[in-house]
């Protein structure tokens, strides 16, 4: 049996036109939503997140510490 290969219309280049155009639009309604940080607000985040990874690193150095002593007392 043999198959013959159908052309694709070229319809279908409108459509994916037109659903790219869509995800542009919806997507540009969705960044309209969002609710963006002032400048204030963004310094304080950013403050927050520095000490909150200067604080865990923190934690983890003395554990490291911590832990190094122990096994060199056991070994």
């Amino acid at each position: 049996m043999v198959t013959k290969s159908v052309a694709k219309p070229a319809g279908n280049r409108t459509k994916l036109g037109e659903r790219a155009v869509k995800f542009i639009k919806g997507s540009w309604a969705e960044l309209k939503k969002v609710h963006w940080p002032t400048r204030r607000e963004l310094a304080v985040y950013t403050g927050v997140v520095l000490v909150s990874v200067f604080v865990v690193g923190i934690l983890l150095w003395v554990m490291d510490s911590l832990y190094s002593f122990i096994f060199k007392l056991i070994l």
